[in-house]
């Protein structure tokens, strides 16, 4: 009988050593590592091809001929767009979320769309409750086949028995190979589940999503390799309180990273929202103070949102700085720029900073439209509604240029406003649709203009 062998594992970033000890040598985490129990895997793989046995060769990169490859159509915008035009073959996506965000929805309905067959694996639902969450969308795929399995090996053989075009699998967490010991969701688990699927796509061209669980810090769970392992990391964010989801390309190798796509939860699915900009300005009947208009970009995609704010006396004695979607030490930054630069005293004064929608945004564009709404709540004075801003602003109140203004402009023409608030140094031209650029090289000349 083999000697059973043991193994240390850092569960933060995937790390393996031959005895305890409290800090990881990798990542320098303490009270990361976890005995696991390790078996070496048989020299016949869960997943064997002819192909697999043949050796490769090196060749010139010059003589390596590329085919276009037909990206597999999802038949959903928002989802399209975040992967570069579709699903590519033979890649593995990881989508990632809280619990109860919506994954196992968009998946399912991806497979009840799509036109192809698909083989829907689930660890942690039954086959009847899959059934009665399809029951309530309005998609259907004679082609889907539903399988509630957590051994790999009995997975494999599915796969063989129908050559599906496409595999989803809810969630990585749960998979378990009988060449490991260890438990379901351990370090050692996920990394030989995750290398055997990525054998799979690569040989059949068959691509792979997996849903993979986050911890309570908002990170995926497991080792920090799945994310290097896999092509694509989807991220879904949002409140499960809200209507409204957020799925956001952490990375991707075939399409631009940095997207994002915008859902709306309704009893039969998620809607794909085609103009986010809506649902990110808030509807008023009257001009209220504390509110800006700022023209971002995420990705290659702009948006319109609204920033919201609310400067007040402080009652407590030490005043309180909260931002909701925005950075809290880029907002103290601006408040000192405000005070040394400008002259406003905010030091005695309550800020508080709101993005609308849900949405967290970190372009450095943001800084003028902050400004503005704080400015605008401070004098109780409404910003006009037809301006936007899109500008950054550094410690000398100087409004700096941003990138990809002309993609901004255009958006904010497009929606109807008149007027955008850019740096006097942006060099951009007149853009058609009737919108005029204001242009202006300090914060002074900002608040003069808004606030005379």
């Amino acid at each position: 009988m083999a000697k059973i062998k043991k193994a240390f594992f850092c569960q933060s970033c995937g790390n393996q050593h031959s005895k305890w000890q409290g800090q990881c040598n990798a990542c320098k985490q303490w009270n990361t590592l976890v005995e696991e129990i390790i078996e070496k895997p048989s020299e016949s793989k869960s997943w064997q091809t002819p192909s697999s046995k043949t050796k490769n060769a090196a060749q010139p990169l010059a003589s390596i001929s590329v085919q276009q490859e037909n990206r597999m159509d999802t038949l959903d915008s928002e989802l399209n767009r975040l992967l570069g035009g579709g699903v590519v073959p033979g890649s593995l996506i990881l989508l990632g979320g809280e619990p109860g965000i919506g994954k196992s929805t968009l998946l399912l309905q991806i497979a009840l769309r799509v036109s192809c067959k698909i083989l829907y694996v689930s660890g942690e639902e039954s086959q009847q409750q899959i059934k009665l969450r399809a029951s309530r969308m309005e998609e259907k795929n004679d082609a889907c086949f539903i399988l509630s399995e957590t051994n790999l090996q009995n997975i494999f053989v599915q796969i063989r028995s129908l050559t599906p075009e496409l595999v989803v699998i809810d969630s990585v967490q749960t998979l378990q190979t009988q060449h490991l010991e260890s438990s379901p969701g351990s370090v050692s688990q996920i990394s030989a589940c995750t290398a055997e699927l990525i054998r799979f796509a690569k040989e059949t061209h068959v691509p792979v999503i997996l849903v993979g669980h986050i911890t309570k810090d908002g990170m995926i769970a497991g080792p920090k390799i799945l994310e290097h392992m896999v092509d694509t990391v989807l991220q879904f964010e949002g409140d499960r309180n809200h209507i409204y989801r957020i799925l956001r390309a952490q990375k991707n190798r075939f399409g631009a990273t940095s997207e994002i796509g915008i859902y709306e939860m309704q009893s039969t699915g998620l809607r794909c929202v085609s103009n986010p900009s809506e649902l990110l300005i808030s509807e008023k009947e009257d001009a209220l103070s504390g509110h800006a208009i700022a023209a971002t970009v995420e990705g290659i995609r702009p948006l319109m949102i609204e920033v919201q704010a609310l400067v007040s006396t402080a009652v407590y004695g030490t005043p309180q700085r909260s931002s909701t979607g925005f950075n809290s030490k880029r907002l103290n930054m601006l408040l000192a720029v405000l005070e040394k630069r400008a002259g406003f005293a905010l030091g005695a004064k309550d800020v508080f900073i709101n993005i609308t929608g849900g949405i967290s945004v970190e372009d450095p564009a943001m800084d003028l439209a902050v400004l503005v709404a704080i400015l605008s709540s401070f004098h109780d004075l409404a910003v006009p509604e037809q301006y936007c801003f899109a500008a950054e602003v550094g410690l000398s109140g100087e409004i700096r240029p941003i990138p990809k203004a002309i993609q901004r402009i255009s958006e904010a023409s497009k929606l109807g406003y008149e007027g955008i608030v850019v740096s006097k140094f942006s060099k951009i031209e007149e853009v058609n649709g009737g919108i005029k650029i204001h242009r202006f090289s300090r914060i002074e000349e900002v608040v003069a203009f808004l606030f005379g």
